[in-house]
């Protein structure tokens, strides 16, 4: 898991790549980003497995989100900034820009 951020001096965003290599996965999507649980950010397959995607997302902004993994398996984000409890009883990944 990775999570890279690339800051513009000119620019409002901050361009994110989530990085992510889950074994079996056929599909990874993030879920939460800009507060949207229900719209996915699809991650596109690389040849070697992994996944990956680039978002560009507001400077000085907070984002919980999680991956989920074909479908059924929501998994957080080792290398985020934070981790906050969520309603269902687990945690959610959070990204600090």
């Amino acid at each position: 898991m990775m999570v890279q951020k690339s800051y513009f001096k000119t620019k409002d965003y901050c361009k994110v790549k989530f990085s992510l290599n889950p074994e079996n996965a056929e599909s990874v999507s993030i879920r939460g980003l800009n507060g949207d649980w229900n719209e996915a950010v699809d991650m596109k397959k690389k040849k070697d497995g992994s996944f990956s995607v680039e978002v560009k997302l507001p400077k000085e902004s907070e984002h919980q989100f999680k991956y989920l993994v074909n479908e059924t398996e929501w998994l957080n984000d080792t290398e985020a900034d934070n981790e906050v409890p969520n309603e269902y009883g687990g945690t959610n990944s959070v990204l600090s820009l």
